[in-house]
């Protein structure tokens, strides 16, 4: 597996728009250009005249820039969950299957840089204000780490089970992503290890 294996689909033509669903259109285009750069340098104005509409149309579905970036971050949530799905999925379950979202989380963090970024700081805002719910792969942690714990584990213990195991894979991510050490696939996979659920 390299980097790009989790990487966020971004298949978007640069034709005039024409019909069909436009705010799914301008998320497309929000995300090829965060690809190649970062949020602050992504632009209302650029993502119309890149999908073929005028500022106006876009302003019918984002009333401002931080709407569109909360639609960014959202979208590479969703696509971070089903990676980590597709990685459960394919380790068969269990605890294999939960090393495996680990990993598939680093993964998407480094083929990912700007998105995964945006989604940090959307995820502190959503976990800050307790007025939206969890994303998925946070719920998809949780829920794990209590289906695999042993029995009689409570609630407390379940909650730090689940931030050490968080802490592990965000942390490797962002000392790759940082240069602090090198990208290392082979260190990805000793590395991440459920350890804190046996």
């Amino acid at each position: 597996m390299n980097a790009n294996d989790n990487s966020v689909n971004m298949k978007m033509t640069r034709k005039t728009y024409h019909h069909g669903d436009l705010r799914a259109a301008l998320v497309g285009e929000g995300l090829r250009l965060l690809a190649a750069g970062d949020a602050e340098a992504l632009s209302l104005r650029e993502v119309a005249r890149n999908v073929g509409v005028s500022a106006t149309a876009v302003y019918r579905h984002f009333p401002d820039k931080q709407a569109l970036l909360h639609a960014l971050a959202a979208a590479g949530g969703a696509a971070l969950a089903a990676a980590q799905q597709a990685a459960m999925a394919a380790a068969g379950g269990g605890v294999a299957g939960f090393d495996a979202t680990g990993r598939a989380y680093v993964r998407f963090a480094l083929a990912n840089p700007a998105l995964f970024r945006l989604m940090l700081a959307e995820t502190r805002a959503v976990t800050g204000a307790g007025d939206r719910p969890l994303p998925e792969g946070l719920k998809m942690l949780f829920a794990n780490t209590a289906a695999l714990a042993r029995p009689g584990v409570d609630a407390a213990q379940l909650r730090v089970m689940a931030v050490q195991s968080w802490a592990l894979v965000h942390g490797l991510a962002l000392l790759m992503l940082d240069g602090q050490i090198p990208v290392d696939e082979a260190l990805i996979d000793r590395a991440i290890g459920s350890w804190g659920l046996a």
